[in-house]
């Protein structure tokens, strides 16, 4: 969730809410998942989000200027900040600054700036991020670090982390750093082994707890009515759906590990919520939710990503629009015989 679209600004101020605040309290809300990924995956994840942050920030400001547009209404929505947050959450921990800085100008001057600016993007712009890096740079990408800690005698050097993040730690150290996840296990099993001989019961763990801190979040966001429940609750039940059938036709780990194994919370409460991006009707957002889960499943079932959550955002963003003509709302009851009136 990146931007306000359009048709919720007149709802977010009958709440009370405007773009800045309501951009805050997301913001906010992500902090149960990041302290927790933080806590499993080290500091790491902490220079994700500064530098992402950071990067998204300052390419929104220039991509302002060289618009000609107003720098410092736009800063203050915290729109490019939080655009940030998420890419740097959804990096594996310990990306390099320069691989940080192309997402963050993917997401902030191609996928929001180049479609028009606030409110007029046809992707969720952390997502583009996400999705051109992991296509461009797979295996800098795939080395998500080992849940070793943020404390204690198994946790990572600061200097380490710095020297990742600086891009001068050797191929070999990056990958010596590296554990396998939940989902690259399941994507590259072989057909007799099972997860559980596959992933440490620590990483397991690591990713559930990880998994539930981002649900944490999401609650709050629907406590405060800043999401629609429509779109989480459609996405979650079209995965647990399909992770259930996939397991009766073969093993596939079952529906929890589909759920907290991997991006599905995060992306179930913040990133498929975003309102810039997906179907606007009620009707629209149940089906725009169904068909991500639907997608994630698919692809990693079958497809060569293990998560895929960002790819099935991309390709339900497209649809978006047209979900909206196709699933249109029913009329209320006032509306109808308002209608029926003006046609007599």
């Amino acid at each position: 969730m990146s931007h306000l679209h359009r048709h919720t600004s007149a709802d977010s101020a009958r709440r009370g809410h405007d773009s800045a605040t309501l951009m805050r309290r997301v913001t906010l809300a992500c902090l149960p998942g990041l302290i927790t990924q933080s806590w499993f995956f080290g500091l790491g994840v902490v220079t994700n989000v500064i530098t992402a942050a950071a990067c998204c920030v300052l390419i929104e400001a220039m991509m302002l200027v060289a618009r000609r547009r107003p720098v410092s209404p736009t800063i203050a929505d915290g729109s490019a900040l939080l655009t940030g947050v998420l890419l740097g959450a959804a990096l594996p921990a310990g990306t390099s600054l320069w691989l940080i800085l192309i997402g963050s100008l993917a997401a902030v001057a191609v996928a929001k700036h180049l479609y028009g600016g606030l409110g007029q993007n046809l992707f969720n712009p952390a997502m583009v991020g996400y999705a051109l890096l992991l296509v461009s740079f797979p295996t800098q990408m795939s080395l998500w670090p080992a849940p070793s800690g943020l404390f204690g005698p198994d946790a990572v050097e600061p200097s380490t982390w710095l020297a990742r993040w600086l891009g001068q730690h050797p191929p070999a150290a990056l990958d010596a750093m590296s554990g396998a996840t939940p989902l690259d296990a399941y994507r590259h099993r072989p057909a007799d082994a099972s997860l559980a001989e596959l992933v440490a019961p620590a990483a397991l763990e690591a990713w559930r707890n990880v998994a539930v801190a981002w649900l944490a979040g999401g609650l709050y966001l629907l406590y405060r009515r800043l999401i629609d429940w429509r779109l989480p609750l459609s996405m979650l039940a079209s995965m647990a759906l399909l992770a259930w059938l996939f397991d009766q036709l073969s093993a596939s780990g079952g529906v929890g590990f589909h759920l907290l194994g991997g991006a599905a919370m995060f992306g179930a409460f913040f990133i498929v919520t975003d309102p810039v991006s997906a179907a606007s009707g009620r009707r629209a957002r149940l089906a725009y939710g169904a068909g991500i889960g639907a997608l994630t499943m698919i692809i990693r079932a079958y497809g060569g990503y293990p998560d895929a959550v960002a790819f099935a955002v991309l390709l339900m963003n497209l649809a978006a629009p047209l979900l909206d003509q196709l699933v249109p709302d029913r009329p209320s009851n006032a509306r109808a015989t308002r209608r029926h009136n003006d046609d007599g």
